[in-house]
């Protein structure tokens, strides 16, 4: 069914909504980033993403980490766009095991309710991971798309999600690009006529 069918608070269920954060990780948004203008663009969606990820916690959604790393010896890694040699030659790297890849404190990581979902090559969480697999395993339909970038791992995300069948969300306070008016551009332009647009707010309403 069409989401524009839907209710917001039918297309969120819990019964079929899991929360994927995108590269919401210390090396990425946090104070050490690979990315510091990224970072920077992102400060003002921090808090919401703890809104969000809590949010969803308290309504038993599961909240899925798609966490971006590369191997120490980088094998394995792309080495096919600019955007892979910039990660390249940054003195942050995305190491396993390493605060890097860790989730940011204010969204945190719950062991019990949580899943990491690592990724060592591509553009975003959708790209040949396991992720789909799971989602169907669930018999999730509805995948709300949080985090970074709306330049690249976001936009690659909602065009895989929506082409593999389900239902997206987007909460516009809690996803960043940059520079920022860019990303802005990028929600009302591509966003708009792929997912449901709405905010962390409204959301967190819907799941009390």
């Amino acid at each position: 069914m069409s989401s524009e069918h839907l209710e917001i608070k039918d297309l969120v269920d819990p019964n079929h909504t899991a929360l994927l954060l995108v590269e919401c990780q210390n090396g990425v948004i946090g104070e050490k980033s690979s990315f510091p203008a990224l970072a920077e663009a992102s400060k003002n969606i921090i808090a919401n993403l703890g809104k969000l990820a809590q949010a969803a916690r308290n309504s038993e959604i599961k909240v899925i980490h798609g966490l971006a790393m590369v191997r120490e010896d980088g094998w394995g890694s792309n080495n096919n766009a600019r955007l892979f040699g910039a990660a390249r030659r940054s003195p942050i790297k995305q190491l396993p095991d390493t605060e890097t890849v860790e989730p940011i404190k204010e969204v945190g990581f719950d062991s019990e309710l949580d899943v990491l979902l690592p990724r060592f090559h591509g553009l975003s969480p959708t790209s040949g991971t396991e992720l789909d697999a799971l989602l169907r395993n669930e018999e999730i339909s509805t995948v709300i798309v949080s985090g970074v970038s709306l330049n690249v791992a976001v936009q690659n995300c909602v065009f895989d999600l929506i082409n593999n069948g389900y239902q997206v969300v987007v909460p516009i306070d809690a996803v960043a690009g940059v520079p920022i008016e860019y990303g802005k551009t990028i929600i009302e332009n591509t966003l708009a006529v792929l997912a449901t647009l709405t905010d962390v707010e409204s959301l967190t309403k819907v799941w009390s």
